[in-house]
């Protein structure tokens, strides 16, 4: 048996969802009309904390990263399942499997330390709410959202190095997109070795700053609690409550995918959650944001209503 990545290059075949040829068709539909969406709500986002001044804060800036997080997300993802479902073209080449691996583990582990640098701008805000100004200053907000990308892009440059010096036997990839667990299994040798490496680098990206996030809010449940005002409590329950689902949203899809042995990770069932945070969760950000917070609604009716008058 030939080793694939050294001796011939001429792509890999997704598989996708070729199993079940009954839900492409439906599938497709999904997945594109969820994929507009995402690109318009991120979009959105973004745009509305741009030309506001009232959103020219820490949380808002940090927001602005995520949804820009999530339009590249979905679209290193989404654009190539959708030719894949429509059945035009179900190969990759080697180079841009490569690439996409890279391009989703860089940022998926840059959204793990964002979320974590969101959560800490939120303990700030409530429980040092008379030194939130000085603590976050933007020089401290910029540094941070500098920190993200470039340690997902160091964690990820260092899983794929791993990835790509193994041997892999075999072209046909059972997903719809080149997944770290998926690549793995084309190995062609004993994988325990690199495997170990890249579940501590796994555990690193995604337990640490799960606990971290905890963490904090234990501290931020803990002075909510010690609020006289209910008006108080209710706004920093659902200003953190909105973070604190996202979070749940993410870490649990992804602790799924990245932290269980591969020998006993599914294809089956892998397809269908990396389907859910590649597609469904970066639809699910800016709802979340959106529909329960007073100031980024506010700013939304302002802009529509210039629209109309115009």
């Amino acid at each position: 048996m030939r080793y694939f990545n050294t001796s011939f290059r001429e792509g890999f075949v997704l598989l996708g969802f070729s199993d079940w040829p009954q839900l492409e068709v439906l599938l497709f539909v999904f997945i594109l009309i969820f994929y507009s969406l995402t690109l318009f709500g991120n979009t959105t986002i973004i745009i509305l904390s741009r030309i506001d001044l009232r959103l020219h804060t820490p949380m808002y800036f940090f927001l602005s990263h995520l949804s820009f997080l999530d339009l590249c997300f979905t679209t290193s993802t989404v654009p190539q399942l959708l030719i894949n479902l429509h059945g035009l073209d179900r190969t990759i080449s080697y180079g841009g499997c490569v690439a996409q691996l890279f391009i989703y583990l860089a940022l998926g582990s840059t959204e793990c330390v964002l979320l974590v640098v969101m959560a800490f701008d939120h303990y700030a805000a409530v429980c040092r709410p008379l030194h939130y100004t000085t603590i976050m200053h933007p020089l401290l907000c910029q540094a941070l959202a500098i920190t993200c990308w470039v340690g997902g892009f160091i964690n990820s440059l260092t899983q794929t190095a791993l990835i790509t010096a193994m041997p892999l036997c075999g072209h046909r990839l059972n997903h719809f997109f080149c997944e770290m667990p998926v690549f793995l299994k084309l190995a062609c040798e004993d994988t325990g070795g690199t495997e170990a490496k890249m579940f501590v680098a796994r555990v690193i990206i995604l337990v640490v700053p799960a606990a971290l996030i905890l963490v904090s809010y234990v501290y931020i449940v803990q002075a909510v609690l010690k609020v006289k005002s209910m008006a108080g409590c209710r706004k920093a329950f659902r200003t953190c409550g909105s973070h604190l689902l996202v979070v749940s949203l993410f870490y649990g899809s992804a602790m799924y995918t990245h932290l269980q042995p591969i020998h006993s990770y599914s294809e089956r069932e892998g397809k269908f959650v990396a389907l859910f945070y590649t597609v469904v969760t970066p639809i699910l950000n800016p709802l979340i944001y959106t529909l329960r917070n007073k100031d980024v609604k506010g700013t939304m009716w302002k802009v529509l209503r210039r629209t109309e008058t115009r």
